[in-house]
């Protein structure tokens, strides 16, 4: 059980679990090593798995037809990731979802979910308010997007997650942020000038 205790104190800041309940999640959960540049979910595969980060960084993107890059998401230790939207709807992927640092991650499937929660309201609830916080974070971020210059988007990124601004690469962090990587490499310096 001890190799689980990061993901059921994730889970117990949400719902308590009982021995029981602990249990039944780990029958569930399977580990797996995941090497830098490897990718959990690829588009048109439907992704079948929850991911929970370990440890390690991950990030989730799309290409458009023109070729650009726009990143979605990013994870780090104690965070999930997926294709939502495919996991959710059990319909092919849009998504990369790809290994920034070599990582462990811990997996359970939808069917395996989907048994857990119909037998057990504790995970139906964990799942649901996930679920919630994620929708709220996503309109944040379409907010800011919508309304702040790309310095204070970069600002207000690195006060909240400066782990990830220092793990991700620049690229990666200038697709989440909208912008170039030549621009936000002006907009640090800049931002590095002043103080």
């Amino acid at each position: 059980m001890n190799s689980y205790h990061q993901i059921i104190a994730n889970i117990e800041r949400y719902v308590l679990l009982e021995q029981q309940d602990r249990q039944a999640l780990v029958a569930i959960l399977r580990t797996a090593k995941v090497k830098k540049r490897q990718f959990i979910v690829q588009p048109n595969f439907i992704c079948s798995h929850q991911t929970y980060v370990l440890s390690g960084a991950f990030r989730s993107y799309f290409i458009t037809d023109e070729g650009i890059d726009h990143t979605l998401q990013f994870a780090i230790e104690d965070w999930f990731i997926s294709d939502f939207n495919s996991y959710i709807s059990q319909t092919p992927a849009s998504l990369f979802v790809e290994a920034l640092e070599d990582s462990v991650v811990q997996q359970c499937s939808y069917t395996d979910v989907e048994a857990l929660c119909s037998r057990n309201t504790k995970f139906e609830r964990f799942f649901r308010l996930v679920a919630q916080k994620s929708f709220a974070f996503s309109q944040r971020r379409i907010l800011s997007n919508l309304g702040l210059s790309a310095e204070k988007r970069y600002i207000e990124f690195k006060k909240q997650y400066p782990s990830i601004v220092q793990r991700v690469p620049q690229y990666a962090l200038a697709s989440y942020l909208g912008m170039s990587p030549e621009f936000l490499s002006k907009i640090r310096k800049r931002l590095s000038t002043k103080s």
